[in-house]
């Protein structure tokens, strides 16, 4: 059996979240109907949103439930922007690709202004340029949007003081939480946020399920017209999606602190082991205060990021790079160079993301493989560097 060790992609689902899931999916009846039927799931689909509202500290009516994290985001930033009739956002360089498309997107087909704010080398943004692009933008700034922790390198983001900037020029601000939800505590009320991003199966949740939340002063334009269901969406809810995410939720977030606790020791664990392999730097925010306490993020000199996961695939291990791939050509990731790595640097680069059940057993077992694969893989990307003749 594989260890998994990629759960910032997704994290497997809960025996206690599939139960709901399966006992609901049958459950008849449209959650808008007026009927018997249509008003249980509707009961089953309020609790869902109650549990994922409690799980964040807002209230029920601002939980917008979606069709997953990437439309929760694109409905944070499009709907924020549409309704405050604005040039401007300001937008992190290091952002999800959720984030970047969706903002670029604007620029392209409405006339969007981007204003890109530099991050430092621990993928941090810099508070400063924020608050520089914020004076300069002036009336013209629709939103900010930022992330809560960075997916890729695990950095958290210094949120309160984002919206705190934003907040002294009356600009609201989008954050993307998809990446710390179940591993930080999160309180939405207490953030200042006007929209937060959430994703299901990012906390052991089903995929195609994830929830805005908007706060109660915040206006914003549908992506999605033909109905009102929602505050902000129209469409017939998924009861059953709503239920399984309420139970994730309450699972992910109801002993958090012991839950970061344990991760954090086996992260901790794991960078140690790293550390003592030659060519690896660890990335991101190295103080344990200061990433994410189930992400760890290394580049390996040498080598090339996409040998490495095949490499430790076949060894039996399912990790992630840090690049992008489109149409099949490996690019440097947009993040690391972003923290002023070179091209090179960057394209030899894994991240290991672990979640409720990963063991000390296995990430031991990953730190008497890994040596081995990296010299593997450092050969390969040498022998592929050298030169051909008689060609």
């Amino acid at each position: 059996m594989p260890i998994y060790l990629d759960h910032a992609a997704t994290s497997p689902l809960r025996p206690e979240v599939l139960a709901a899931y399966t006992d609901a999916l049958p459950l008849v009846g449209n959650p808008s109907s007026i009927h018997g039927q249509g008003q249980a799931a509707r009961e089953l689909l309020e609790q869902g949103r109650d549990r994922v509202a409690a799980s964040l500290g807002a209230d029920t009516v601002e939980v917008v439930l979606t069709g997953g994290g990437t439309e929760a985001v694109n409905l944070g930033i499009k709907g924020l922007w549409w309704a405050r009739k604005r040039s401007r956002i300001l937008v992190p360089l290091a952002e999800h690709h959720a984030t970047i498309d969706s903002v670029d997107w604007l620029a392209a087909q409405e006339g969007a202004v981007l204003d890109w704010i530099e991050v430092d080398e621990l993928g941090r943004i810099r508070l400063d340029a924020l608050e520089a692009a914020l004076a300069l933008g002036g009336d013209e700034v629709a939103l900010v949007t930022a992330l809560w922790a960075n997916n890729e390198i695990g950095t958290l983001q210094p949120a309160a003081e984002i919206v705190a900037a934003a907040a002294r020029y009356r600009v609201p601000v989008h954050l993307d939480a998809i990446a710390a939800y179940g591993q930080v505590p999160i309180d939405f009320h207490a953030s200042g946020a006007a929209a937060l991003s959430v994703s299901a199966h990012k906390i052991g949740g089903p995929v195609g399920v994830g929830a805005l939340l908007l706060a109660r002063s915040a206006k914003i334009e549908p992506l999605l017209h033909g109905g009102n269901q929602q505050r902000g969406r129209s469409g017939t809810q998924d009861a059953a999606g709503a239920s399984a995410f309420g139970v994730a939720a309450e699972l992910a977030t109801r002993d958090i602190a012991e839950h970061a606790t344990r991760l954090a020791a086996l992260r901790d664990r794991l960078m140690a082991g790293i550390r003592g392999i030659p060519g690896a730097t660890l990335r991101g925010d190295l103080d344990p205060a200061g990433r994410l306490p189930g992400n760890v993020h290394a580049t390996f000199a040498g080598c090339e990021g996409d040998s490495l996961l095949f490499l430790l695939d076949v060894a039996g291990f399912s990790v992630s790079t840090g690049s992008a791939c489109q149409a099949g050509v490996p690019e440097a990731s947009h993040v690391l160079l972003a923290m002023g790595l070179s091209g090179q640097d960057a394209r030899g680069a894994l991240r290991f993301t672990l979640g409720p059940d990963t063991t000390a057993a296995e990430i031991d077992a990953l730190l008497v493989a890994l040596p081995g694969v990296v010299a593997q893989a450092r050969t390969a990307g040498l022998a592929e560097r050298q030169p051909t003749f008689g060609r």
